[in-house]
């Protein structure tokens, strides 16, 4: 060890398990000075002039960074706490504490690398050197069987090649030491501090989302095993309503809280210790198909963010701001969409199966620029991941992944994954005394539709289009 001082550069690693960045700073200096600056320039408007950041996001990501602060409290050290510019930031306290090298966790994502970039010139000017390490994905990039720019772009060759022939790396120890020098740790702000209008979750929702390492870990405890639901993930995963119908650990996995390695390795101790079948290796598919997104952006890009994606060519999508602001209020008039949509605006979270059907019924049978869609759910989603959004909103749209110009019939969905329409009246009170016409009430008659209202000054809307005739042009395209 040198007699020097290091810099740990925090961004989506916000946790101590399992972080090659920190670990590597520890062991190269006397004294390892963690730092974490909130970037005003993601608290701002993104595409289309809508919000990057919400209030559900915004919260847990202060969560996750007091968390990390005590961890590292715990362990002797702190974390330094800014707001500005990180390639401002950096350079100062580097100057400041004497640091000779700055450690941290790359990300494959063209704003999150021009970030980067600046990081690296900024320092490189002060001569200061930097050292990037990957760690967002379960198979590390260097141990795929290609190259991520000859890499299949259709998922399932694609992930047969990677389990045949390439293995997932252990985890990195944890240190058990931070050593920091005497500085001002600085406080870390709150949402509305970052400019975000502050918003409690709604209590209906199917679970609060604490922030941070300590609850993400708490979360696998009690879904592995306190409640023993691993066992039954693949049955239940479609689930609407409640905690425990999904693992729900996205939110975690995205600010990283929780290391896509933990998780694989927990699942290894339940199929050792409980069970080893289709749901156990099903959760561990999902953990796959983060990392294809994550390394099809490092091969794209940029052309993630265009409206023909990296299908090409320029799709005529619609622009209208009038039906766009009904889809995203949950006032389209079908309730299975609806319901998603207010699930989402009142808690940060909508199940995968709500995902695919709001992203379909944008796209495909509103025929908006869909990436309309993903930038709302940039700001909305407490568990955005830039890579995995886009992606899932491109394949749906038929211009990403292996796309076959599929569409979700909304009301033929609901009534699969919502026959009783449990979930539609649990977000659409409007539509509480209706019965078997919960998922399309537009084919009921006046003098019933009159009757649905919960409260006399309720109306739920009729649809926004003609679904027939949407329906029947998406049959026949």
């Amino acid at each position: 060890m040198s007699d020097t001082t290091t810099i740990v550069w925090f961004r989506e690693d916000l946790r101590v398990h399992d972080n090659r960045a920190l670990l590597d700073a520890v062991e190269a200096g006397e004294e390892v000075l963690p730092v974490y600056s909130f970037d005003p320039r993601e608290f701002d408007t993104g595409m289309f002039d809508l919000p990057r950041v919400g209030p559900y996001r915004a919260r847990f990501l202060v969560e996750s960074v007091a968390d990390l602060r005590e961890s590292l409290r715990e362990r002797g050290g702190d974390l330094l706490v800014r707001e500005g510019n990180p390639e401002d930031v950096l350079p100062v306290l580097a100057a400041a504490h004497d640091v000779e090298t700055v450690f941290y966790h790359t990300k494959p994502a063209t704003e999150e690398k021009g970030v980067e970039t600046a990081v690296t010139d900024a320092l490189d000017t002060e001569g200061v050197e930097t050292r990037s390490v990957w760690g967002k994905t379960l198979y590390h990039i260097e141990d795929l069987p290609t190259s991520v720019y000859g890499m299949d772009d259709t998922f399932t060759p694609w992930r047969k090649s990677v389990e045949r022939n390439a293995s997932i790396r252990d985890r990195v120890p944890t240190p058990d030491d931070v050593p920091t020098p005497e500085t001002d740790a600085g406080e870390i702000p709150s949402p509305a501090d970052l400019g975000i209008e502050p918003r409690e979750p709604d209590e209906r929702g199917v679970l609060p989302f604490e922030g941070g390492e300590t609850a993400g870990r708490e979360r696998i405890a009690r879904y592995f095993w306190e409640e023993d639901r691993l066992r039954g993930y693949k049955e239940t995963r479609n689930g609407l309503l409640g905690p425990d119908f999904s693992s729900k650990l996205s939110a975690w996995l995205t600010h990283g809280c929780l290391s896509p390695r933990y998780v694989f390795e927990e699942v290894k101790r339940y199929e050792a210790e409980r069970v080893s079948n289709e749901s156990t290796y099903w959760l561990l598919f999902e953990l796959i198909w983060r990392d294809f997104h994550t390394f099809q952006f490092e091969k794209y890009g940029a052309d993630f963010f265009s409206s023909g994606g990296i299908q090409g060519g320029n799709p005529e999508w619609r622009e209208d701001r009038t039906a766009f602001e009904r889809w995203a209020n949950g006032e389209t008039g079908v309730p299975f969409v609806d319901a998603n949509m207010r699930e989402l605006n009142e808690t940060g979270y909508m199940s995968n199966r709500g995902r695919q059907n709001v992203a379909s019924f944008l796209a495909d049978w509103l025929e908006l620029d869909w990436r309309m869609g993903a930038a709302y759910f940039e700001a909305k989603l407490v568990d955005y991941d830039v890579c995995s959004n886009w992606g899932n909103w491109a394949y749906q749209a038929g211009v990403g992944n292996d796309s076959r110009n599929n569409y979700f019939n909304v009301v033929s969905q609901g009534e699969r994954y919502d026959p009783g329409g449990e979930y539609v009246r649990h977000w659409i009170p409007e539509l509480a005394g209706l019965g078997e016409n919960i998922h399309d009430p537009w084919t009921l008659r006046e003098d019933e539709q009159a009757t649905l209202s919960a409260e006399p000054d309720e109306e739920y809307p009729g649809p926004m289009i003609d679904m027939d005739a949407a329906h029947e042009r998406l049959r026949n395209r």
